[in-house]
C-alpha cells in the first residue's frame, strides 16, 4: 500500500523551503511577506498557452551491485512478512501466465504509462504479462475511482492491492473477513489494485509502479533498502533494476507458491547466481532490521494526526536514535531529512545542517544520487533565498542528471525553477526564461493541474531576493 501520508511528505518536498532564512538571520522574501512587511511575495504568471504535457520515452536500466548474498536476505524479508510485521507462511505468486485488465476512467496519460511498465516487466523481470479487455476476466484488476472514494474506506492509503477480489464492490464485500488475509493465501488467483484517478500523472504513474509490483510480488517494505520502490521512504517511484531482479527471482522455475520461507532461501542462491552472475554465491545474509521505536518516530514525523510539536519531537528521536545505533546509511539520513523538513521554521540554523548532513549521506553513495537530489533541492532554494544565485545554479545542474534518471518529474520540475529565478537574479534573464519553459512540460506531470502548477511557480519566485 502506498501511505498518503509519506507520499505527500515526498511529493511536497520543495514546499520546506517557503519558511526558510538566511544564514546572518535576515528573512527570507517569503518570510517577509508571512510577517506583512510591505514586501509582496511576486506571483509568476503562466503563458497563455502552456507546452505540451513531458513525458519519460525510456528507461535506463540497471543492475543491482550488493552481494547475491545480501539481495536473498532482502528477498526473504520482503516475501515473507508484511509491512505490520505479520510473517507470512508461504510464498504466494501467479503460476502461469498473468492477465491484467482496466477498469473505471483511466486517463489517456495513465494507459500509456501502464504500457510501458507491462513492457519493463515482460523483458527485465520476464514475467509473462499482459493486458486484456476490460470484460474479461484477469489476473490482475487495476480499477480507477476518485480518490475522495478510496480514502473513504481506507484514509492513509494513496492508493493499495487487495488479494482474492476484482473490483470496488468485491472489496468492500469482503472487508473483514479472511477473504483479504494474505497469510492465509497459499497462491495467488486474483488481485486488485485500487487507484485515484484524479491526481496528477507522476502520482497516478507512482501507484501503478509500486502496487501492480506488490499484486505480484512482495507485500513488505524495507527501510534499509536505498534502491528499491520497497521502502516506506519513497524516494524512487517507479521500479529499478534492484526491483526487478527481485520480481524475476520471485518467478524463477525454482520456486513455487506454497513453499516456506526454508524452502526458498535453499533455492536463492542459485536463483541468483544464474539471474545475476556478478553477484555471487553464498548463503542468504540477513540485513540489521530496523528498531521499531525508529520506525514509529518516523511515521509520527512524516505522518498526520499529531501536532507540529509533537511531530518535531519524533524527527529529534529519530535522529537520535539513528546515531545512537551507530548508523551512517539512509536511514539516518531520512531522519535527517525528516528533522529539516519540520523544523525551518523554529531552527532554520539546525534545519539546514541536517538537509547538509543528509546530502553528504547521499552523495557517498551513487546509488543515492536521487535522495541527494532532494537535499539539493533545498540547499538550492536556501542559496536563492540568500542572494547567491551562482551557487543555487550550481547546486541545481549538480542534480539534474539523477533526477531525469529517476523520472521524477515533480522533482525536476521544481529544480528547473529555481535555476530560472536563480539566473534572473543574475541578470541571465533570456536563459531563466527558457528554462522556466522548459520546466512548465515537466510540471505539467509532475504536479497535474494548471493551478498547481502556477503555484510552484509562484512559491519559488517568492522566496527570491531579486
Amino acid at each position: 500500500m502506498r501511505q498518503i501520508t509519506k507520499t505527500a511528505a515526498l511529493a511536497l518536498t520543495c514546499l520546506a523551503f517557503v519558511s526558510c532564512a538566511v544564514p546572518d538571520g535576515s528573512r527570507t522574501r517569503a518570510e517577509q511577506t508571512a510577517g506583512g512587511d510591505e514586501v509582496t511575495a511576486r506571483r509568476v504568471g503562466l503563458p497563455t498557452t502552456l507546452p505540451p504535457m513531458k513525458a519519460f520515452s525510456g528507461t535506463q536500466i540497471t543492475r543491482p551491485t550488493r552481494a547475491n548474498s545480501v539481495i536473498a536476505g532482502d528477498f526473504l524479508d520482503l516475501s515473507f512478512q508484511l509491512e505490520s510485521g505479520r510473517p507470512l507462511p508461504v510464498l504466494t505468486r501467479f503460476e502461469g501466465p498473468v492477465t491484467l485488465r482496466v477498469t473505471g476512467n483511466a486517463p489517456t496519460y495513465m494507459m500509456a504509462d501502464l504500457t510501458r511498465l507491462l513492457a519493463r516487466l515482460r523483458i527485465e523481470a520476464g514475467i509473462n504479462i499482459r493486458q486484456v479487455s476490460g470484460s474479461e476476466t484477469a489476473s490482475i484488476t487495476l480499477e480507477v475511482i476518485p480518490k475522495r472514494q478510496l480514502q473513504r474506506l481506507v484514509p492513509h492509503a494513496a492508493c493499495f492491492v487487495a488479494p482474492n477480489v476484482s473490483s470496488w464492490q468485491d472489496y468492500k464485500a469482503a472487508r473483514g473477513t479472511a477473504r483479504l488475509d494474505w497469510a492465509k493465501m497459499r497462491t495467488r488467483t486474483k488481485m486488485a489494485v485500487f487507484l485515484p484517478g484524479d491526481v496528477s500523472p507522476q502520482e497516478l504513474r507512482d501507484c501503478l509502479h509500486e502496487e501492480v509490483a506488490q499484486a505480484l510480488g512482495p507485500v513488505n517494505d524495507l527501510y534499509r533498502l536505498h534502491d528499491s520502490v520497497f521502502n516506506d521512504d519513497n524516494f524512487h517511484t517507479v521500479l529499478t533494476g534492484f526491483d526487478m531482479l527481485i520480481l524475476r527471482a520471485y518467478y524463477a522455475p525454482e520456486l513455487a507458491s506454497g513453499m516456506s520461507r526454508g524452502d526458498v532461501a535453499a533455492r536463492l542462491p542459485q536463483v541468483l547466481a544464474r539471474l545475476n552472475p556478478a553477484g555471487g554465491t553464498g548463503a542468504p545474509r540477513m540485513g540489521g532490521a530496523s528498531p521499531e521505536a525508529w520506525k514509529v518516530a518516523i511515521e509520527v514525523a512524516l505522518g498526520g494526526g499529531q501536532s507540529k510539536t509533537r511531530r518535531r519531537e519524533a524527527s529529534a528521536q529519530a535522529v537520535t536514535i539513528a546515531r545512537n545505533m551507530g548508523w551512517r546509511d539512509t536511514r539516518l539520513a531520512f531522519s535527517l531529512f525528516a528533522y529539516g523538513r519540520l523544523n525551518m521554521r523554529q531552527d532554520s540554523k539546525g534545519a539546514f545542517a541536517a538537509f547538509r548532513e543528509a546530502e553528504a549521506i547521499y552523495r557517498a553513495n551513487p546509488e543515492t544520487a536521487l535522495h541527494a537530489a532532494h537535499m539539493g533541492v533545498q540547499l538550492a532554494a536556501y542559496a536563492l533565498s540568500a542572494g547567491r544565485a551562482n551557487e543555487a545554479i550550481a547546486i541545481v545542474n549538480s542534480h539534474i542528471s539523477p533526477v531525469m534518471r529517476a523520472e521524477n518529474a515533480a522533482l525536476l520540475a521544481t529544480l528547473m525553477m529555481i535555476k530560472a529565478e536563480a539566473l534572473d537574479l543574475a541578470g541571465r534573464g533570456a536563459e531563466a526564461q527558457l528554462v522556466r519553459l522548459d520546466s512548465l512540460g515537466w510540471a505539467r506531470y509532475g504536479f497535474g493541474s494548471n493551478e498547481q502548477v502556477g503555484a510552484r511557480l509562484s512559491e519559488i519566485a517568492a522566496i527570491s531576493p531579486g
